[in-house]
């Protein structure tokens, strides 16, 4: 019998928590094998919602080692046993080498060798570029650790290939975006002097929703770790027990690809198809 294993590959410290808590949460509590790898340090933006340049804010260097340690923190709580960091800069993700990043992710599907891994959609949730830009590295690096015969540069060269059994994108509801800014704020990024703003999976699209209704209180416990942010977090501490089950306690995603099952029929279980064997 051996360990199955979930990676999330995300943007930002707080996006394991915010984006996939749940989902890490019980499945570290099951017993699976759980990583997170984490592009940025989170070291541009504002600070206890101080902007940069203020002098209460303590700069970038300093954040960005304030945010590692709250995500260190807040991956301990979740149950997660191994967290990485790339290192490349918040804010500028998408204009980070392509080639340099897929092999870097490469290198940790390779080393990690996990089952499931899940990352943020094209839509970036709502139009975030560093979201959007770790979603298309991590597509590419999945196909791209899986082919022997691919060159690469660094870590990546000196482990030998691995195949990803499934592949998931985050796919929020309607339901769970109007509970999110009900409870936070209303979520948007402008870009290049036009706003995005958070746009509803489609309910037939999505493939898969994990019930995370028992582990809610392990996610907002993760999610107060990240205190550097808790500007943002305030209105989330006078939710009632029954508003933050309905915000954390259930989670949906698109299948990318799976090697292992397909269909119409929606998925209750991230590992579905794949044996322990």
């Amino acid at each position: 019998m051996r360990t199955l294993k979930l990676m999330a590959v995300m943007a930002h410290p707080d996006d394991e928590c915010l984006g996939v808590g749940g989902t890490l949460a019980k499945y570290a509590a099951a017993g699976i094998d759980v990583s997170v790898v984490t592009a940025t340090r989170g070291d541009r933006g504002r600070y206890r919602g101080v902007p940069a340049g203020d002098h209460r804010h303590p700069g970038a260097e300093a954040r960005a080692k304030i945010r590692e340690a709250e995500l260190r923190a807040a991956a301990a709580v979740l149950g997660v046993h191994d967290v990485s960091l790339l290192d490349y800069h918040d804010q500028a993700l998408d204009s980070a080498a392509p080639h340099q990043a897929i092999a870097d992710i490469a290198a940790h599907l390779r080393r990690v060798r996990p089952d499931v891994v899940v990352t943020f959609g094209p839509d970036g949730a709502y139009g975030h570029p560093d979201h959007i830009a770790i979603c298309q590295f991590t597509t590419a690096a999945t196909i791209a650790a899986a082919d022997a015969a691919r060159v690469f540069d660094g870590a990546a060269a000196e482990l030998p290939a691995h195949a990803v059994s499934k592949l998931y994108y985050i796919a929020w509801s309607e339901s769970t975006w109007a509970a999110y800014q009900a409870a936070v704020s209303r979520l948007s990024s402008r870009v290049d002097g036009v706003e995005r703003q958070a746009t509803p999976w489609p309910d037939w699209e999505i493939t898969s929703v994990i019930d995370t209704r028992d582990v809610w209180p392990t996610v907002w416990k993760a999610v107060s770790c990240h205190e550097s942010q808790i500007a943002g977090y305030e209105r989330l501490k006078e939710l009632s027990p029954e508003q933050h089950e309905a915000l954390w306690g259930r989670q949906s995603f698109y299948r990318v690809f799976s090697s292992v099952n397909g269909g119409r029929t929606r998925e209750t279980d991230l590992f579905e198809g794949i044996s322990n064997r």
